[in-house]
This record gives C-alpha cells, structure tokens and sequence, in this order.
C-alpha cells in the first residue's frame, strides 16, 4: 500500500490527444510523480506525489492549456 498523498483534477479533455497531452507533461516530472491513471470519460487525473502540493500540479497541468482544477 503506497503512502504518498494521492491528487485528483478535473481536466477538460475531450479526446485521446488531449489525454496523450497531459501525460506527456506529467511524464517531463519524472520520478516525482507516480501511479498517474488518466480518465477521459470523467475528465479525471489522478496521481501521486510527495515531492509536488497539489497547487503546484495544477499549475503544471495548466501548461497544457486546459481547463484544470482540482476535485
């Protein structure tokens, strides 16, 4: 069982290539980010991160130019 604080965002994605995006800006994180689960019919990120708050994930995911906020 992982004990890494767990965030959720609720991201207006509305196709694969806006999905392939996010993940694509969450992969440059690297190692501090895990357990990312990308769902595009909800509109839902959630991953895990000690190193990272909340706040400062969602000003990342705002660099995809999506609506972003969090759940």
């Amino acid at each position: 069982m992982s004990s890494k604080p767990i965030h959720k965002f609720h991201v207006e994605m509305t196709c694969s290539g806006c999905s392939n995006q996010v993940q694509r800006v969450l992969g440059k994180l690297g190692d501090k980010v895990s357990n990312v689960q990308i769902d595009l019919p909800s509109k839902s990120v959630q991953l895990e991160s000690e190193e990272l708050s909340s706040e400062q994930l969602l000003e990342i995911l705002k660099k995809t130019g999506k609506e972003v906020r969090l759940m």
